[in-house]
């Protein structure tokens, strides 16, 4: 091959390779990158109805939306230019009252994400099930809702670690997300021990419901719809029965508002 015939060979290559880049992008719409699970922890995270390792036959879901790889590794609250919050429930409480929300929601066509308490689940593990075919996301919210905060680190993972190995035996995966118990944000300590445990972030919320407080249906409906927006995470509780029976209007308020309620995966995507 002459020099001339390798100039327009290698120049014809080049061309090639950048229209290749530009078919990639598409029409200019950014591709988001998305958290690669760490694979020796979080198998499955994306898909919280995998099998589990233990045999144990798990809940199955349609699969989670993993979020976005750069978010911080603390979650307050998701992107405001969406149409989107998530309700965030604390995974205790009486397994009946528990049933009627997510009745509530499903009927609804919410989505909510269930911060499960380990004991709870020691004590009610169909209650996985229940979460995770309604199409809903689980978390960790430690084995036994101590005052995680004050612990020293290996007791504070081993509040974690426990709950996360429960979750693990129930549905293949310790799930997405961990929240700090009796805590709205996770300290210094509380974040290495959750990373420790395979979690890439920590659950926060900026609204706080204060159902656990057991105001009334309508106190609770007037403190979420009052202060909610776009992309707001709320914390609310299982186990109440005015949480129940608020859950409808605010469903019905963040309607009118144009709002949806989804998983936190999903919030954040």
């Amino acid at each position: 091959m002459s020099p001339l015939d390798r100039r327009h060979v290698l120049r014809a290559a080049t061309l090639g390779a950048a229209a290749s880049m530009l078919s990639a992008c598409g029409s200019g719409t950014p591709t988001v990158p998305t958290a690669t699970p760490t694979p020796s922890r979080n198998a499955g995270t994306s898909q919280p109805g995998t099998t589990s390792r233990t045999g144990t036959s798990s809940a199955t879901a349609a699969p989670a939306v993993a979020p976005a790889a750069e978010l911080p590794f603390e979650i307050r609250s998701g992107p405001t230019t969406a149409d989107r919050v998530a309700l965030t429930f604390h995974g205790q409480g009486d397994p009946a009252i528990a049933r009627s929300l997510l009745t509530e929601a499903e009927r609804a066509g919410a989505k909510i994400t269930v911060m499960a308490v380990g004991s709870w689940l020691d004590s009610y593990p169909e209650m996985a099930r229940s979460v995770l075919d309604g199409g809903h996301e689980l978390g960790n919210h430690t084995q036994n809702h101590v005052a995680i905060s004050t612990l020293s680190a290996d007791a504070a993972y081993a509040e974690i670690e426990r709950c996360a190995q429960r979750l693990r035996q129930l549905t293949g995966s310790i799930g997405p997300w961990f929240r700090p118990s009796q805590a709205q944000d996770c300290t210094a300590v509380v974040a290495a021990q959750a990373r420790r445990a395979g979690y890439a972030h920590c659950l926060s919320y900026d609204l706080d419901s204060l159902d656990y407080t057991d105001p009334g249906a309508s106190a609770v409906t007037h403190t979420v719809l009052s202060q909610v927006r776009a992309g707001s995470v709320v914390s609310m509780h299982f186990g109440h029965s005015g949480t129940v029976a608020a859950l409808p209007a605010i469903l019905d308020g963040l309607q009118q508002r144009g709002l949806r309620a989804v998983t936190t995966s999903e919030l954040l995507s």
